[in-house]
Order: structure tokens, then C-alpha cells, then sequence
């Protein structure tokens, strides 16, 4: 006769575990506050929060999935009168060419577009009159130019930025002249001549052949008189003050708001 003494005491069935309804709550809560914190309006090329939800919410490649990559902005730069003329010329004292406009402008050009690769923009390099021009996109154009060789006064030194005058976004187009700017002047510590706008910059030949979405501007990044040793000896200074101000656009970076140049006929 079995001893009643040694029978295991009968197990008592556990419930099956449900979901903790707090803790599932929660985790909606926080996937919520994650899709609507990732939209917001200096998400500058976002394009309306259903894509944005659409995707946090597409599954991200594992370690052995080949991802496809992103496409890449793109930049046009205009080195201002290569491929058509000088520009202005320079003479040393016996009257020979000592410089051109188009060799300082199409060396800071490139200077600019090194360092726009460097952080992964897709960038053009453009010569004046570039049959590329016609109706070219992009997210912005950026024309390279200087001022006379002449010797005007002291106070001819310094830079000039315009952007035209019929632009269909006035308040990119402000972005973009308050971006460059800003970040020139900083960046070279030359002065900016507003008053001494022309009508030559503010309708810019590219201005009306470029795609009407493409913002762009165009900078005399100074005088080939007065400011002669930093365009010729600092030239990566130079094009780094193109380089940030394209980046403060582009990046949607804090500036003040410059309004459009006025000019003088």
C-alpha cells in the first residue's frame, strides 16, 4: 500500500501568460511620439509625413542585405567666363597680362567643388556659357565671378552676392544670398557691398536658362586690385566661405534673412 506520506502534492495549473496591457500601450505610445518626432518643418526635403512614416516603418536591412544607396544632391558651380572670354585683366608693369578673371574664378570653382564631394554632393562644373544651363535642376547654382583689376578707391574691397530679381521662390532665393552671405564674410572677413549691386548680376544670363526650381546666385568674391593676395594666395579660404554658405542652404542652417539686393543701372 502506497504511503500517502510520499505522493507529490498535485501541481496546480498555471494560466496561460496574457500581454501586459500597460506595457503594449506603452510601446505604442513611444512609436508614435518617434514617427511624429522625426517629421518636422526643417526637415527640409521631406516631403509630408505619410512618407516619413512610411519609412520608419519599412524594415531595415539585416547585416548580409546589399542596401541600396541614396541618391545624391545636386550643385552646379559656374566658373564665371571660362570657355567664352578673361573676364578682367590684369596687367603687370609693362603692360602684359599679369591675370585673368577666368583663372581666379575657375580656380576657386574648383576648390569648391573638391570640397562639395568631399561630403558626398553630386557637383557641376560649369563653364560660362555651358549648353548644360538650359534648363538644368538642381538644389542650387552657384555662379563664381570678380571685380575689376582697376584701382577705384580704398573702398573697393570686398564681395558682392545677388540672386534674380524674378525668382519664383523669393524666400529660398533669400536663404541662399543670406546663406553665402553670412558664411563669406565669416569665413574670409571681407566686406559685403550691397549698395554696389549691378543690374549685370541680378539678371544673370543663367538666371532665365536654368529650370525656374533651381534657386541659385551668383557671388564677385572680390576685387582683383585690393583684394588680390587673398584670391590668389588663400584660395581655399576663399572657396571654403562658398563651400559653407552652399552648405547653410542646403542644410537648412540658421541665418538671418537677407532680403533681395536693390542695384544701380
Amino acid at each position: 500500500m502506497e504511503s500517502t506520506k510520499d505522493k507529490p502534492a498535485p501541481r496546480t495549473p498555471r494560466r496561460p501568460r496574457t500581454p501586459n496591457a500597460f506595457a503594449s500601450t506603452l510601446g505604442i505610445a513611444i512609436l508614435l511620439a518617434t514617427l511624429f518626432t522625426a517629421w518636422t518643418p526643417n526637415s527640409f526635403f521631406a516631403s509630408n509625413l505619410q512618407e516619413q512614416m512610411r519609412l520608419m516603418l519599412t524594415p531595415q536591412p539585416g547585416p548580409n542585405t546589399v542596401s541600396t544607396p541614396q541618391p545624391q544632391l545636386r550643385i552646379g558651380i559656374v566658373a564665371g567666363h571660362t570657355g567664352n572670354d578673361s573676364g578682367a585683366v590684369c596687367f603687370d608693369e609693362d603692360g602684359q597680362t599679369d591675370l585673368t578673371e577666368m583663372d581666379v574664378n575657375l580656380s576657386i570653382a574648383g576648390l569648391v567643388r573638391e570640397n562639395l564631394v568631399a561630403r558626398g554632393y553630386q557637383v557641376d562644373l560649369l563653364n560660362e556659357f555651358d549648353t548644360r544651363l538650359n534648363g538644368y535642376r538642381a538644389v542650387a547654382l552657384v555662379s563664381i565671378h570678380n571685380d575689376s583689376c582697376e584701382y577705384v578707391n580704398d573702398e573697393a574691397t570686398g564681395f558682392k552676392v545677388a540672386a534674380s530679381l524674378e525668382t519664383r521662390d523669393v524666400n529660398r532665393a533669400q536663404r541662399l544670398t543670406a546663406c553665402l552671405t553670412d558664411r563669406y564674410q565669416q569665413v574670409t572677413g571681407l566686406t559685403f557691398h550691397a549698395n554696389s549691386i549691378t543690374s549685370d548680376m541680378t539678371e544673370y544670363h543663367a538666371f532665365s536658362e536654368i529650370d525656374p526650381n533651381t534657386i541659385t546666385a551668383i557671388i564677385e568674391t572680390g576685387f582683383l586690385n585690393l583684394d588680390r593676395d587673398i584670391l590668389t594666395k588663400q584660395t581655399d579660404r576663399v572657396a571654403e566661405g562658398i563651400t559653407q554658405g552652399i552648405l547653410c542652404f542646403i542644410n537648412n542652417e540658421s541665418v538671418l534673412p537677407t532680403a533681395l539686393p536693390t542695384f544701380t543701372p
